[in-house]
């Protein structure tokens, strides 16, 4: 299978009038390595210099069903690594399931043994051809694998404890949504955090760990919210006090309202970020129907009442996920992306955009399925839509000092 390519191709519904060429995107922006660990200086993330650095992320998910990072029986990993810095971005939000982390029988599978398992004969070979180093090491030893490629790389890296047991999420009756839920042990949890904070201690491009991927359910509490993330917290950083930690809310991730009044209490300061996640589908057809001028004004009022005054208070707020149909036909789609754009800009806020995946090895029964969200095409080949990217490369290079006031 050849390298990959990022090819800038046409596309009528984005509007793009360029044709297929050979193009070079690490020319959106020009990535510079940042002395590390980070840590926060009032709304910025700054390195040991105390210059600010602007986390410009994709998701790469690798807690679905099979628990291996997807793509790699499309790819070889390195090019996969290399190719997320050549599209402009500096850092991965890399998933992992808690499971594999807590059971011992399930982190000892072999790669080749999980996809057998699953009756995923093609990929397998796909895996034996483009990651034959990969192949036959354990589930764990495969996501560690991972982790190095992109470090050895200079990409950073966001460790993101997606769900519980692997599978795609969410839903209010999976499981795993919030504390005592039939997958969600906190005790488990606390033990899944702390041994991923201390397994990659010594890779310093692990820059942050996300603490919990959108909260929900008919479970979730306030007083519980406060009594297990400040613990968790408090884990990881005893565990590895280089990485910053990142709070998510509740109601899937677009509720942190609770804390405008009620700080979060941690016996360490500077390392405490908190994340949201915004989709156009969040407000169903809402940008389709009425008036896309009305929606995003009443919506961002919405999330900067709801999230975005994290900023005021000091702390930096990362938009952990955000995405669009790449096919660019989804008009509510394209609506709202307009309405994030504009508002991603005014903030200079970070954020990990949903997501580097063309396709799956498996997701939710259905083999090989395409992502039309995904950057790259079914392929990982090619990229899906270089329109939105050249977009997107507007928001990859920081534009604000650090040490400027948020307008409120």
């Amino acid at each position: 299978m050849p390298p990959l390519q990022i090819l800038r191709k046409k596309n009528d519904n984005m509007g793009s009038s360029s044709i297929f060429f050979l193009c070079v995107l690490s020319s959106f922006l020009l990535y510079v390595a940042m002395p590390q660990p980070l840590s926060t200086n009032s709304r910025w993330v700054v390195n040991e210099s105390g210059q600010r650095v602007k986390l410009a992320c994709v998701n790469w998910v690798a807690h679905l069903e099979v628990v291996v990072a997807e793509g790699l029986n499309k790819q070889p990993v390195d090019v996969i690594s290399k190719g997320i810095l050549d599209m402009g971005f500096n850092c991965v939000r890399l998933t992992w399931p808690l499971f594999l982390f807590t059971n011992d029988t399930l982190a000892s599978i072999t790669v080749r043994q999980s996809f057998k398992n699953l009756g995923l004969v093609e990929s397998i070979a796909g895996l034996q051809a483009n990651n034959p180093s990969i192949i036959d090491l354990s589930l764990i030893n495969a996501y560690q694998a991972v982790v190095a490629s992109l470090a050895n790389n200079n990409v950073m890296i966001v460790l993101d404890n997606q769900i519980s047991k692997p599978g795609w999420c969410c839903s209010n009756s999976d499981g795993n949504g919030f504390f005592g839920d039939q997958y969600f042990n906190p005790d488990l949890w606390i033990k899944g955090l702390t041994k991923v904070a201390t397994m990659f201690k010594g890779t310093k491009n692990v820059v942050a760990m996300s603490l919990r991927n959108e909260l929900r359910g008919p479970k979730q509490n306030v007083t519980d919210w406060y009594r297990y993330m400040q613990k968790g917290a408090e884990a990881v950083h005893a565990a590895n006090p280089n990485v910053l930690v990142i709070l998510s809310g509740l109601n899937y991730d677009k509720d942190l309202s609770f804390i405008l009044n009620k700080p979060v209490q941690l016996t360490f300061t500077n390392k405490l970020v908190f994340e949201v996640h915004w989709y156009g589908f969040s407000n169903g057809k809402e940008w389709e129907t009425s008036n896309p001028n009305l929606v995003c004004g009443q919506v961002l009022g919405n999330l900067m009442g709801n999230a975005g005054f994290v900023l005021g208070q000091g702390f930096p707020l990362f938009v952990s996920e955000f995405g669009v149909d790449m096919r660019g036909t989804n008009v509510n789609d394209n609506r709202y992306f307009n309405c994030f754009m504009g508002w991603a800009a005014e903030y200079d806020l970070d954020w990990a955009l949903w997501t580097l995946a063309g396709s799956y090895y498996l997701r939710e029964g259905v083999v090989g399925r395409n992502e039309y969200y995904g950057v790259l095409d079914w392929n990982w080949c090619d990229v899906r839509n270089s329109s939105f990217l050249q977009r997107l490369s507007v928001l990859q290079s920081p534009f604000r000092g650090m040490f400027e006031n948020t307008r409120k």
